[in-house]
């Protein structure tokens, strides 16, 4: 069974009991919940700490534990997004040496997956980046294996401010970099957290890369994406992202849900699908970001088995 949940970064204002309380009262199975180091967000969405993992205490964990079985609600990865492949090789150390910690986290909470990206160093090209890869991510899946948690590499470039050209920030953006991943390191503890919205704005096949990665799909996002062909047409596909396409809640853009869900059952997908919130007209505020999980959640539902 596919269980349906939401990706913790839309209610940032809100403190984990009272983010569980809302899962629980709208009548979601589970949360991905974000465990960025405490302090400044570095970019939108990023920042976001609903457990610290800096400080996980056995006495922490067992009233998280408490908390989650009295509101019927489970934690369906933890989330943590930085860029391990930094140009600046301290600076990804650090991420790198964060990330250990949520898995640390995971294990210790009996959480099945930690979420993330791969990272990249947007001045270099596939080739040098996966030079660095070789460096970075072998001991971090086997620091994951050990402690028996699964890595869910999200699909998203990465590729959306100044900053982030003319590369992007995260190595993982299509089947053919994900195929040389698996073959470089082909732990069973390594895969993906499969957004199809990424897809779909890369001018890619959203449905197809289902059935070839399905033994490595462990968390799935549900995000739409709209494509402004007006704006594509003036500015081109060499022009920032975000000038050509805006992401929005599910069936508000150009995903093909119904194939979408029919493609995972398929698979025999049995993990969660959290709603990842990032569309501009829901977020004047928190009761509109509430909302805006509402309005997902009904159409998703259509989906879904329901009791």
């Amino acid at each position: 069974m596919i269980t349906l949940g939401f990706v913790s970064a839309v209610v940032a204002d809100l403190g984990f009991e009272d983010t569980i309380d809302l899962a629980a009262d709208y009548g979601f199975d589970c949360v991905e919940i974000l465990c960025w180091p405490p302090g400044k967000a570095e970019r939108r969405y990023a920042g976001v700490t609903h457990i610290d993992v800096t400080d996980l205490t056995d006495e922490h964990c067992k009233k998280i534990q408490d908390y989650l079985k009295k509101k019927g609600v489970y934690i369906s990865g933890l989330g943590y997004y930085p860029n391990y492949l930094d140009a600046d090789r301290e600076q990804g150390k650090f991420f790198v040496d964060h990330f250990k910690k949520v898995i640390a986290a995971a294990a210790k909470l009996g959480i099945p997956v930690a979420n993330t990206f791969i990272g990249r160093d947007p001045a270099k090209n596939i080739e040098d980046n996966f030079d660095l890869f070789r460096k970075v991510w072998p001991g971090i899946v086997s620091f994951a294996e050990d402690k028996k948690v699964k890595i869910g590499i999200e699909n998203c470039p990465m590729f959306f401010t100044r900053d982030e050209w003319p590369g992007g920030k995260n190595l993982a953006i299509s089947p053919a970099v994900w195929r040389r991943m698996f073959e470089e390191i082909p732990s069973k503890n390594f895969g993906l957290n499969y957004d199809p919205s990424h897809m779909v704005w890369q001018h890619m096949d959203h449905i197809k890369p289902i059935y070839e990665f399905a033994n490595r799909i462990f968390h799935v996002h549900i995000k739409d994406v709209k494509i402004m062909k007006d704006k594509l047409d003036d500015v081109g596909i060499m022009a920032t992202p975000l000038e050509y396409h805006a992401p929005k809640l599910p069936g508000l853009g150009d995903v093909e849900w119904g194939k979408f869900f029919s493609a995972l059952t398929d698979i025999r997908y049995q993990g969660a699908a959290c709603i990842e919130v990032e569309d501009r007209a829901y977020e004047d505020s928190l009761d509109a970001r509430k909302g805006s999980l509402l309005q997902s959640r009904n159409f998703v539902h259509q989906f879904l088995p329901r009791v």
